[in-house]
């Protein structure tokens, strides 16, 4: 059945080849990216979005660290920045200052995760997102961070969010959207509902559903088989996203597509 809104993309053979191409060659030329992330407790994944970015070919990737990770750092992360951490070990609401300046000097914004489940960084994640006007992607748990304050990822444009499926279902709820997403639910009535959603909202939505990568963004929806979904939970799907959006600022569902078959 063909729906005008769902392109199916195959492993290997894109659906934009243009935008693999559009790659600028200099490094100067391919944005620069900051990632946001990591508490005391680990920043693993901030360590493995950082050398994905550098691998996709962006020109400059600089890290926004809690201080209490300063001697933890390993000499593979370069050009790492640090900011006020709370007691539990996650940015403070007095990294704020550090948060904006870094994000001015970006072409794009990745909080990648690994934030810790504190109060007062969900409250500078929150202050920081309302304040940003620039491109953000969103993954792993710092969209749980301000899953009480869902209208400020869904109406914001310029936002890709790689999400679980059940943290999709839990913005719907949040939102009060009128459909109910269930794990059960065929790949059909997921895409029409994600289509649905996208031109309610302006966010852009990658997810994983029954080994279906699903990537969202006004109202078209792109798929993919997909069998990597810890390349999803460790935040590199992300980072590739978020890489390759550097260099096509207003080809957002195209350049998705393509960094996840590269």
């Amino acid at each position: 059945m063909e729906i005008d809104y769902w392109q199916r993309q195959t492993p290997g053979k894109p659906l934009f080849p243009n935008i693999e191409w559009s790659k600028p060659e200099r490094r100067d030329q391919s944005g620069k990216l900051l990632i946001v992330g990591g508490n005391k407790l680990g920043f693993a994944a901030v360590a493995e979005s950082y050398q994905a970015t550098l691998g996709t070919g962006v020109g400059e990737v600089k890290v926004l660290l809690p201080d209490c990770l300063k001697k933890s750092v390993p000499s593979t992360l370069l050009d790492v920045l640090f900011a006020a951490c709370t007691p539990s070990g996650g940015l403070s609401r007095e990294a704020g200052p550090e948060l904006r300046a870094s994000s001015e000097w970006a072409n794009g914004v990745l909080l990648i995760g690994d934030a810790g489940r504190n109060s007062e960084t969900a409250l500078l994640y929150e202050e920081f997102i309302s304040a940003y006007s620039g491109k953000l992607t969103v993954t792993r748990d710092a969209i749980d961070l301000v899953k009480n304050n869902p209208v400020l990822l869904a109406e914001r444009s310029d936002t890709l969010l790689v999400a679980s499926f059940a943290q999709v279902q839990k913005l719907f709820q949040g939102l009060y959207y009128p459909k109910v997403l269930t794990f059960g639910m065929q790949l059909m009535q997921f895409v029409e509902a994600l289509h649905k959603f996208t031109v309610t909202y302006p966010c852009t939505i990658m997810t994983l559903h029954k080994d279906v990568l699903l990537i969202a963004h006004n109202g078209q929806v792109v798929t993919q088989e997909w069998d990597q979904p810890m390349a999803i939970w460790r935040g590199t799907v992300a980072a590739n996203a978020a890489s390759y959006w550097l260099w096509n600022p207003d080809n957002m569902l195209e350049s998705s597509a393509q960094s996840i078959v590269s």
